[in-house]
């Protein structure tokens, strides 16, 4: 495929990490430390935007571009795997059917999301990469779960591609948004099979590996990702939605993924979890970096950079001694200055990883 996508607000080249910003910010962030940081998109979620600071608002203020100073791409997800997540944890947070998704976050709040909304939402903030509705399972979840997950996926994707088409014929941008479809399936093949086949039939142009990535271990449910993306046509991107540790993401490379997203590097900068890459890095070593935890003493004297070989802003201007004093006064300084960081390195992953691609 093109390693490079076209898109309203600018180009993206593949491979790609996108960080989120959930509610259209990332943590402690502005739009110079993003590019300073060598970001190219980022991934903002229907669902919470709808709820703060809700559509009419954005629209009103210009756009998601607008709203958030943010000029490059931006790919919003369809808020499924958040709702996935809350009913996971209590049923009464809402319910699901055929006919869409009935949300209620909080006592005397309800959100009614249909595939159609999902996509004029999406449509009227300006996002550069729409996500299509899905409905999330869990890899351990039965089998019929993961049938009924499948069969909703494919007719609520078959809706937000109507919705997204009868949405095109206003359109007056000399590029158009794409469309991304998720593929469901749990870990069974033939579901997935099932869920690629349909979504490929209707069309889109992208694909990415729906539901939950990782068994109940913590460990990479590499053979289903590995089916799923052989299952994806080569000519579109590959999106292994979610997939955010830095192994992990070489894995997936390795089976054809190219772009990736997660909270990994942002929240854990927030934890004072920093990352290296270790001398002489290599990505076929299990172990090409390491973190450092900067909240511990042993930083409190440290006058050298995060790391020698970083040029982030961070790196370039501030020792560790100095990150642990931030971090020991609970100084929104330190979270900026180690997202900062923690983003420049998945940028220099992504890098590696294309060097190593053609290498």
């Amino acid at each position: 495929m093109s390693e490079i996508l076209d898109l309203p607000s600018g180009y993206v080249e593949l491979p790609a990490f996108f960080p989120d910003g959930t509610s259209g910010v990332v943590r402690s962030l502005d739009k110079t430390d993003l590019l300073g940081a060598n970001i190219q998109g980022i991934v903002m979620n229907t669902l919470h935007l709808m709820r703060k600071p809700g559509v009419s608002v954005i629209k009103e203020l210009g756009g998601l571009h607008r709203f958030a100073s943010w000029d490059r791409v931006i790919l919003t997800d369809s808020g499924g795997f958040q709702v996935f997540s809350m009913l996971r944890e209590n049923s009464k947070y809402g319910t699901i059917n055929e006919k869409g998704i009935i949300f209620r976050p909080s006592p005397g709040e309800k959100i009614e999301l249909t595939p159609e909304k999902c996509i004029q939402v999406q449509y009227l903030c300006g996002s550069d990469i729409f996500m299509s509705l899905d409905y999330c399972t869990h890899p351990d979840d039965p089998y019929q779960t993961n049938k009924e997950s499948v069969e909703i996926t494919i007719g609520w994707a078959l809706r937000c591609k109507k919705e997204y088409e009868r949405l095109l014929e206003t359109y007056s941008g000399d590029k158009r948004p794409l469309i991304f479809g998720i593929i469901q399936g749990g870990k069974d093949r033939e579901l997935r099979k099932i869920c690629a086949d349909s979504l490929i039939e209707i069309g889109f142009d992208g694909y990415g590996f729906g539901g939950w990535p990782v068994d109940k271990d913590g460990n990479l449910l590499i053979d289903i990702l590995e089916y799923t993306a052989s299952l994806m046509p080569d000519n579109l991107p590959k999106y292994a939605m979610g997939i955010g540790k830095p192994e992990n993401i070489v894995i997936c490379a390795d089976l054809g993924y190219n772009l990736f997203d997660c909270v990994i590097p942002t929240r854990e900068a927030r934890h004072g979890k920093l990352y290296v890459f270790n001398p002489e890095t290599d990505l076929k070593e299990k172990k090409f970096y390491s973190n450092i935890f900067i909240r511990e003493e042993r930083y409190t004297r440290d006058e050298r950079p995060i790391s020698e070989d970083c040029k982030c802003y961070t790196c370039r201007n501030f020792s560790r001694g100095y990150l642990h004093h931030l971090f020991e006064l609970e100084d929104c300084l330190a979270f900026r200055l180690a997202t900062i960081h923690n983003l420049y390195f998945y940028s220099e992953l992504m890098r590696l990883i294309k060097e190593k691609r053609y290498a």
